[in-house]
């Protein structure tokens, strides 16, 4: 009897496997972290064979401390930080260099010749994003302009790309599939979101071979078997999402219009806009959300790229706090900012701003401002940045967002949770279970192969922990966020 769908979730900071029952409870999850490589200023690595081994430590380990079986394991679903790059020699599966992280801003400069050249135009008609080194296309040039002698093996056939899933993938079925899912595919700025299939006119002008490209197929899909090495059956890898698009699968948003936000290393809002594609005029992303059999629903998306990774700073930088759950009762100590804001724009600033060059700032300090006003000022700003998303995604759809589904680690903080309702002026509902990105692809890896049979038939797993409802002191919030929209500008063209 197949009881269970194990879920590889393989993130930023961290490895992690889950092991969900029927009822989209977890049975056991294990957290492995990894290192992160800073070559140089905003330049930001993974080793993606210690991503690999850290993602088969995990799941070995979720299965011997849940006590169940491997036989029980109905399939497994992948999913992954997006747009971190992995060039590797498809002979010996060995990487020609780190993974390039989502973060990393070395390929800025790729990205401005290319927007002198008018070419960000072609890019977001075609794949629906902005131009920005944010994404895959830039960074795989990188790599094969600047590692010796890449260029030459990629033409000839000895190398191949991935975004972190289609690694996982490749090195989980020893080299039998070379595939990625619609969601990761749209974020690699060389997919056409219109004709579903990679663009030849961006590969030919970022001069990326086409054969290094994984095929592209749905998010529920039979990509191919786990090798019997790693648990000592074949078992089917039948769902693939990137990590936002699962999160917004897995808190059921189905219907269009509805939208979520995951509070992880960055914060990213997504709105289902169903077999639309809405082009943003407000700096907001169009990507695939997911594909299931012929159907595609896509999506809005707004990107924070520093949320919970602030409180790390805190914690691990300026060493003013001791664990990031110690954050919450520190800003509740407080009865307001008193005018203290942080922009923590440490890599550049992400929707509506787009701008790279932008820089991290602390402003509205006094003699009487401490640590509790920068600890406080820290989680504030990930939900002024998550508003300044909200608004962009009211005003392009023209469908006014009542609720916001939250998920992700930062979730759990019930101070930064209320505030954002305050600063948003809607319902925030937590689920019961906030490991919805992995719980996401869970539903799309089990609705391949039967384990569940309908979108109504999850939808009843949907269980709200909480609701947090707006204070009506509007006048209050409003003053916040002007201070904040002042911060904001003393960041922006530093150059």
């Amino acid at each position: 009897m197949k009881k269970y769908v194990l879920v590889l979730d393989q993130g930023t900071t961290s490895s992690r496997s889950i092991i969900f029952d029927y009822y989209g409870n977890i049975v056991s999850q294990v957290n492995k972290e990894f290192n992160q490589i800073y070559p140089k200023p905003a330049w930001v690595e993974h080793d993606p064979e210690e991503i690999f081994q850290s993602q088969v430590y995990t799941m070995k380990e979720a299965i011997r401390i849940s006590k169940i079986k491997p036989e029980e394991i109905s399939c497994i679903g992948i999913t992954n930080q997006r747009e971190t790059s992995v060039l590797w020699n498809k002979n010996n599966f060995k990487p020609v260099y780190n993974a390039i992280v989502w973060q990393c801003r070395r390929s800025k400069d790729i990205c401005e010749e290319l927007i002198k050249e008018n070419f960000d135009k072609v890019i977001k008609e075609k794949t629906g994003l902005i131009t920005d080194a944010y994404f895959s296309g830039t960074k795989i040039k990188w790599l094969l302009d600047n590692i010796s002698g890449l260029k030459e093996k990629a033409k000839n056939n000895e190398i191949l790309f991935g975004t972190i899933d289609t690694w996982l993938l490749y090195n989980l079925t020893k080299g039998k599939s070379h595939y990625t899912d619609v969601s990761n595919a749209s974020r690699t700025m060389l997919y056409n979101i219109h004709t579903l299939e990679w663009d030849k006119e961006i590969l030919q002008m970022l001069d990326i071979p086409y054969s290094i490209l994984p095929e592209v197929k749905p998010s529920s899909f039979i990509y191919g078997y786990l090798d019997k090495e790693f648990l000592g059956l074949e078992i089917p890898i039948s769902g693939i999402a990137g990590d936002q698009q699962s999160a917004l699968f897995g808190q059921t948003c189905f219907q269009e219009g509805q939208a979520k936000n995951t509070y992880g290393t960055g914060c990213f809002m997504l709105m289902n806009t169903g077999d639309k594609i809405i082009n943003s005029n407000s700096g907001l992303l169009t990507s695939i959300g997911w594909q299931i059999d012929k159907k595609i629903n896509y999506i809005l998306e707004g990107s924070v790229f520093i949320g919970g990774a602030v409180i790390q700073w805190l914690r691990d930088e300026l060493k003013i706090l001791d664990k990031a759950s110690d954050s919450e009762i520190i800003a509740n100590l407080l009865e307001s900012n008193e005018g203290v804001y942080i922009v923590p724009a440490f890599i550049g600033i992400g929707t509506p701003y787009w701008d790279m060059s932008a820089r991290g700032l602390i402003t509205g300090l006094t003699r009487g401002s401490n640590r509790n006003h920068i600890i406080r000022a820290a989680l504030e700003s990930i939900a002024y940045q998550s508003k300044d998303v909200l608004d962009c995604m009211n005003k392009d759809s023209g469908i006014k967002i009542d609720s916001l589904y939250v998920d992700g680690g930062a979730s759990v903080n019930n101070f930064l949770m209320q505030f954002q309702a305050d600063i948003l002026n809607v319902n925030v509902i937590r689920p019961k279970v906030v490991e919805t990105t992995a719980l996401g692809v869970a539903y799309l890896a089990g609705l391949n192969v039967g384990f569940w049979n309908s979108l109504e038939e999850i939808k009843k797993n949907h269980q709200i922990e909480r609701v947090f409802s707006p204070s009506n002191d509007r006048v209050k919030f409003e003053n916040y966020y002007k201070g904040w929209l002042d911060a904001v500008n003393r960041t922006l063209n530093v150059d």
